[in-house]
């Protein structure tokens, strides 16, 4: 799929500011000038290429100007996002892992998600980091091996006939040769619903990467749910190339490698669950009951936990909870980048769960979770280091009232996590509104975020508070601030920029 092509080139002040002041001033279609495109590169749009190849070519060091005054000049919000995504797309490669660099792709959405949770005077600054992020992964790549995706080898494309069975076959094979084709033609034959199942089926079919691919997975369909279905095809191709990745090893289709051990369990496994089982009742015991198995079971252990439950009648939304209530309790015990991937991986297969119709994709989602939590606590003692800390322990110690001032919880994250965590529990479990502190951490995060994971852990955080039931709701916001952003730390130096750009 493709070739190598060388390329050319928190407050405003404190957060006693957060919740009003303007970090942007009010602001208001792409100069349609033509770009000849290189052959071998794959084409998008002409309505969109031109602004991608502005976004590919321009240096770094004048990126946000340039689209700044494009802005200037009447181009739109959704013309920016969809020119980032695809140059993202089409200029990094999902290699040697579907990470690092590449989150140049996997974090537009949260940049998005961002956006669109904040006043509309914000809007542009999460973009606009994101199109700096996509500068540095763009580099990266060139130095690796100046990868670009190139077009689809038209000859190998399936008809409508044999779309469907032809990527199924690929995705099963692991044949990195032709699932690129298949991708193709599932797109252009079948529909986006068809598109979108036969991806969620192996969204989380290993753990390699941890839980990157269900993230590339969840946040490529919804990014293409703003940018328009035209777009679908190279981004569903540059899925493809990614869940087939496994990093060198033998071919998961015909060995028996750790990081696919649980999709084979758990498709015996789901055959075993109740006809009824997405009718349930919310069960806070069930659920606290299996939190106690993710702590201390393994793999095979916490997926029957949760078939069990299912089978017992309680409802996949106690299942749920645990799941994520355990995925944020490991940021107490070990912050860093396995815990904060254990978060974003359970809030992208949370949203498969939530936007497949196959009831047997949903069990095997549902159990994958499951399964992989375990597997990133493993991950994490193998960096050592892990604290016994308790979620329940921290939330119970009291907060006194200065403590769950929202300027005090602010300063604590980052110099003191636990005591940030107590005060975030305290102040939503005392009743004040999430939202204003919600706000004010996304807020942070413009000002503060130095990396993808700011942003795509913040979003993830921010967005499942809401799926999570009351009864752990305000855990699970607590122990997830302890990767949120601080007022002390170090502005990162592009909000003044972007005000510039685009004043």
């Amino acid at each position: 799929m493709a070739v190598n092509y060388p390329r050319r080139r928190f407050l405003t002040q404190t957060v006693g500011s957060l919740s009003s002041a303007s970090l942007l001033p009010g602001l208001g279609a792409v100069s349609r000038a033509g770009m000849s495109l290189d052959q071998g590169v794959v084409k998008f749009q002409p309505e969109v290429e031109p602004l991608v190849r502005l976004i590919e070519d321009t240096p770094r060091s004048r990126l946000m100007e340039e689209v700044g005054q494009r802005v200037h000049d009447g181009t739109g919000y959704r013309d920016v996002l969809t020119a980032l995504f695809l140059a993202a797309i089409r200029n990094v490669e999902p290699r040697p892992a579907v990470g690092f660099k590449f989150h140049a792709v996997l974090v537009v959405h949260a940049s998005h998600l961002a956006s669109i949770s904040s006043p509309n005077a914000d809007r542009w600054l999460p973009i606009f980091w994101a199109l700096d992020e996509f500068k540095s992964s763009q580099a990266r790549d060139v130095q690796e091996n100046d990868w670009t995706m190139g077009p689809v080898d038209e000859a190998a494309v399936p008809n409508a006939r044999r779309a469907r069975e032809d990527f199924h076959a690929a995705m099963q094979d692991w044949d990195e040769g032709k699932v690129d084709a298949a991708a193709a033609g599932l797109v252009r034959f079948t529909g986006a619903t068809e598109v979108f199942e036969s991806f969620a089926r192996y969204a989380a079919r290993d753990y390699r990467s941890i839980g990157h691919k269900a993230i590339f997975a969840a946040n490529a369909w919804r990014t293409l749910q703003t940018i328009g279905w035209q777009h679908a095809e190279p981004v569903f191709r540059s899925l493809a190339y990614a869940m087939v990745n496994h990093n060198g090893e033998p071919n998961p289709a015909t060995s028996d490698l750790h990081a696919d051990r649980p999709w084979r369990q758990n498709t015996e496994l789901a055959s075993t669950i109740r006809d009824n089982w997405q009718y349930g009742r919310l069960d806070q015991a069930a659920a606290q009951s299996l939190l106690e198995t993710l702590r201390t079971g393994t793999s095979t252990e916490s997926s029957a936990a949760a078939a069990e439950m299912l089978n017992l009648g309680v409802s996949p939304q106690s299942v749920f909870d645990a799941l994520h209530t355990a995925a944020t309790e490991m940021l107490l015990k070990q912050s860093g980048i396995i815990a904060l991937h254990a978060v974003t991986t359970t809030n992208a297969i949370r949203f498969l769960f939530d936007a497949t119709g196959n009831e047997h994709t949903r069990r095997m989602l549902l159990l994958q979770n499951a399964a992989f939590l375990p597997m990133f606590r493993v991950s994490m003692q193998r960096r050592g280091r892990v604290r016994s800390t308790n979620i329940d322990a921290v939330m119970a110690a009291s907060a006194d009232g200065e403590s769950m001032n929202l300027e005090r919880i602010f300063d604590n994250v980052g110099k003191n996590p636990l005591a940030a965590s107590r005060g975030v529990f305290g102040y939503v479990d005392d009743g004040r509104d999430a939202r204003t502190l919600i706000s004010a951490a996304r807020r942070m995060i413009f000002l503060k975020g130095s990396n993808a994971h700011d942003y795509k852990f913040s979003s993830a955080l921010l967005e499942d508070y809401y799926k999570v039931s009351p009864g752990f709701r305000n855990q699970f916001l607590a122990a997830g601030s302890t990767m949120l952003r601080g007022s002390s730390s170090k502005d990162n130096g592009l909000v003044g920029r972007i005000r510039a750009a685009l004043s």
